[in-house]
């Protein structure tokens, strides 16, 4: 009787489960040449299917959701370093600079050249020294136990 609870539990998962898999797969691969119908062979679906289901469950298609990813990554990528617009196009797995440009204005309304010089790092609006900064940013060096309480005699707890 315990064998088939087991198998009807096993049975009865619901689909979102298997989707949240691919999604899943969409966010630590990105970079990757991801297709649809690699999302859908995680989630155990027909790609067809899981295309209909994953817009379903999540409101977008699996392509649209995996270009979003990228082009957030992308989005941070132009704020956080001085890479070259095609070297972060290739590293967060898109295959044409022209498309990525059509597609991240069309997502942040600027291109990506603009986007980097309306987000500059923070660390062009800081006005402290960056040596200034890590010295004072540098843990005091305490030992373990090491703290204002008096010392206990030799024996005393």
């Amino acid at each position: 009787m315990c064998v088939i609870a087991i198998l009807i539990r096993i049975a009865t998962v619901p689909p979102a489960r298997h989707l949240l898999r691919a999604r899943d797969l969409a966010d630590a691969r990105y970079f990757e040449p991801i297709r649809v119908v690699d999302m859908a062979r995680e989630a155990r679906l027909s790609p067809s299917h899981f295309s209909r289901e994953f817009h379903r469950t999540f409101g977008e298609s699996p392509h649209r959701y995996l270009l979003t990813r990228r082009l957030e990554r992308a989005a941070a990528l132009l704020r956080s370093t001085d890479r070259t617009v095609a070297d972060i196009c290739f590293m967060v797995g898109l295959g044409s600079v022209g498309s990525f440009t059509t597609s991240f204005r069309r997502v942040f309304g600027a291109t990506p050249l603009a986007y980097r010089a309306a987000h500059p790092p923070a660390s062009n609006l800081a006005r402290v020294p960056a040596c200034v900064v890590r010295a004072y940013a540098r843990p005091e060096n305490r030992t373990f136990r090491e703290d204002d309480r008096p010392a206990l005699p030799y024996g005393d707890q």
